[in-house]
């Protein structure tokens, strides 16, 4: 297990490589944006802790720098802000799980035992099924999506929003049913996360964001996959 911290507090960093290797991990680290982009950019790590607020270039940024260059690599964001805001724009920029500060230990490692068992999780549930809806392809197994004989480039949240809805085409999910299986956690409050990343996805897959083709409205509900297809 290979986890990678970005932290300018050497406190904080101290304490929870300590325990990160208790654990067996091994931990590298970074004390500022750039370096910690460098590190994570393109790298084989099992998790990225990453502090939000850091010199050079903030964590927002870095996260979604990674994210941007595809990198898959699991998110724990930390922060000593407590606004909503802080927390929805860390979720929006490919945040995993978001904690604030100050933290118990316990807490972190039981969030970050959390991310990895989802982690794995996932990783055994992918075959190499490609489902095929109308124009629109998806490869499990390899992450891919086109349309129409065309690639289409989805962050890691939207893509597992799209499979898990087409897997199961007809099923409603409510937001805060699709922020637990994709996010894990109950974020209470935080619905339109959810209703970013689904504008976001069909703004790539939908001809008519207005008239949607694969991504319908359930009314009262959520939102499910078009079972006509």
């Amino acid at each position: 297990m290979k986890i990678l911290i970005i932290e300018d507090d050497r406190d904080i960093v101290d304490l929870v490589e300590l325990h990160l290797k208790d654990m067996g991990a091994e931990v590298d680290k970074a004390y500022d944006g750039m370096h910690g982009l460098e590190l994570g950019d393109g790298s084989d790590y099992d998790l990225i802790i990453l502090d939000l607020m850091l010199p050079t270039l903030s964590g927002l940024e870095v996260c979604r720098r990674l994210r941007s260059a595809g990198t898959e690599t699991p998110i724990l964001m930390l922060t000593a802000k407590s606004e909503e805001i802080d927390k929805v724009l860390g979720l929006e920029s490919g945040a995993d799980d978001y904690l604030t500060k100050p933290f118990g230990i316990r807490e972190l490692l039981a969030r970050v035992h959390a991310i990895l068992r989802r982690t794995k999780a996932q990783a055994r549930t992918q075959n190499q099924a490609v489902m095929v809806k109308g124009d629109l392809h998806i490869d499990v197994d390899k992450m891919k999506v086109s349309l129409g004989g065309e690639r289409i480039e989805l962050s890691k949240k939207e893509f597992e929003l799209l499979s898990l809805m087409a897997s199961n085409p007809g099923k409603s999910y409510s937001r805060s049913q699709l922020l637990k299986q994709i996010w894990g956690y109950d974020f209470d409050g935080y619905e339109h996360t959810v209703n970013s990343h689904i504008n976001r996805l069909r703004s790539k897959i939908e001809a008519d964001q207005k008239s949607p083709q694969y991504i319908l409205t359930a009314w009262g509900i959520g939102y499910r996959f078009n079972e006509d297809l």
